[in-house]
């Protein structure tokens, strides 16, 4: 016969790795920076997306302006005012500035 009592188990050893918290984000895994140098690098380069960023949402805009305007009803847009109606807008408007 076997002697002494058996080892009763103890608690469960958590094995390696990181604890998983539900859902992961999208996109890019990004480490700040810590040298001086590419701080001042990272910020300048946000600072230069930004701003192109900008400029090409500003030339979009520009563009689609320039083809007239947008509207979703098609019988508006193809509906020209005539010259009548022109005038009477026309004649309203300088009556308010008077």
């Amino acid at each position: 016969m076997v002697q002494g009592s058996l080892k009763k188990a103890g608690k469960a050893k958590q094995k390696g790795g990181r604890e998983k918290k539900g859902i992961t984000k999208k996109g890019a895994r990004v480490v700040p920076p810590k040298k001086a140098s590419l701080v001042k690098q990272r910020s300048m380069d946000k600072k230069l997306t930004a701003q192109i960023n900008k400029s090409i949402e500003r030339q979009m805009s520009v563009k689609a302006n320039a083809v007239g305007k947008l509207t979703i009803m098609k019988k508006l847009a193809e509906a020209k005012p005539s010259a009548e109606d022109k005038a009477k807008i026309k004649r309203a408007s300088n009556t308010r500035l008077t």
